[in-house]
């Protein structure tokens, strides 16, 4: 930033001309230059900007400015660990005969028995194992899981989540 010399403008005086505060700002990529000062003083350095320029362009070619991300929601700890590259912690299941049985195989796992899974969870902890289901299998295997009473599944924002269903006791 370059700043002329600046005098201390009284209120009454703020608004005669040449005596407000004026600034004039210049982004160059990812720097910016800002002069301020009396208009008068500032339209002449203007004038002398082109010299200014190229001194200003010198002077930041040897900065490296490191790039900053700024997240506006958190993300959950999957998503955090995915953005790092770590593979999430999906269950180790054995090849099961069906799809039916290798999401029963999930569900009963820890991290089914957790917190309810999306469709997306599930199909993502299949292929972590290496068993490749379509969605839409994977989606019509679920719906009949929970028609059969062995899954529990209810609506919630992220879409639709399943957990085994408790067996009643006799």
């Amino acid at each position: 930033m370059i700043n002329l010399p600046k005098k201390n403008v009284k209120a009454e005086d703020a608004g005669k001309e040449g005596k407000s505060p004026f600034s004039f700002r210049v982004r160059m990529g990812e720097h910016e230059i800002e002069i301020c000062g009396k208009r008068q003083e500032v339209l002449q350095t203007i004038e002398k900007l082109p010299e200014l320029m190229k001194n200003v362009s010198e002077a930041f070619k040897n900065i490296r400015v490191k790039a900053s991300i700024v997240s506006v929601t958190a993300p959950k700890e999957e998503e955090k660990a995915k953005l790092r590259g770590i593979p999430l912690p999906y269950p180790q299941i054995s090849k099961a005969e069906s799809c039916s049985k290798a999401v029963l195989k999930l569900l009963e796992s820890d991290w089914g028995r957790w917190r309810p899974r999306t469709l997306r969870e599930l199909s993502e902890a299949l292929e972590a194992n290496a068993i490749h289901y379509p969605i839409s299998t994977l989606s019509g295997v679920l719906n009949r899981l929970v028609k059969k009473g062995y899954v529990r599944r209810w609506k919630t924002e992220e879409g639709y989540v399943y957990i085994l269903a408790e067996k009643e006791e006799e």
